[in-house]
């Protein structure tokens, strides 16, 4: 589901999207410290572990860009037909979300069985996101897990 203001802005292409264009400057982008965030789960080691898995293939980024300044992204781990969302950030009103949207338009063409949010927010219903039981889950990433989907390129 796309929120009705979200499909506006979308239609306006007011991003250049790029996938995995520089995972890197996304990462920052999520750990950086706001104004609502004092602190970040996002230290040294944690970056360099995401960014290693970026060279090895399992990591991706999903980015907004606009006049050569990148303005929102989210960037996750795939595995199998699963991706997890680890993180998202926005400098510009609907950078991050219409990121989301690609990401699931993405997943979608490309057969991924799942998206992990692992928190299921307010803001993430509205796109769509529903809690599974526990039990309910791990049966669909078991399956999910059998068998690849190809993110990139």
């Amino acid at each position: 589901h796309t929120p009705r203001s979200l499909k506006k802005t979308i239609r306006r292409h007011p991003f250049d999207i790029r996938y995995d264009f520089d995972f890197e400057a996304t990462i920052d982008g999520c750990a950086e410290r706001r104004e609502e965030r004092r602190s970040t789960w996002i230290n040294a080691p944690i970056r360099e572990a995401y960014v290693e898995l970026y060279r090895l293939g399992h990591c991706h980024s999903v980015e907004a860009w606009r006049e050569d300044r990148l303005v929102g992204g989210l960037y996750g781990v795939s595995l199998g037909r699963v991706f997890f969302g680890e993180s998202m950030f926005a400098r510009e009103t609907d950078a991050s979300k219409t990121c989301l949207y690609h990401l699931v338009e993405r997943l979608k063409a490309r057969g991924f069985a799942l998206l992990d949010t692992q928190f299921t927010t307010e803001h993430l219903k509205r796109f769509g996101a529903v809690d599974v039981p526990r039990g309910q889950y791990e049966k669909m990433l078991a399956e999910a897990l059998k068998s690849e989907a190809i993110f990139s390129p």
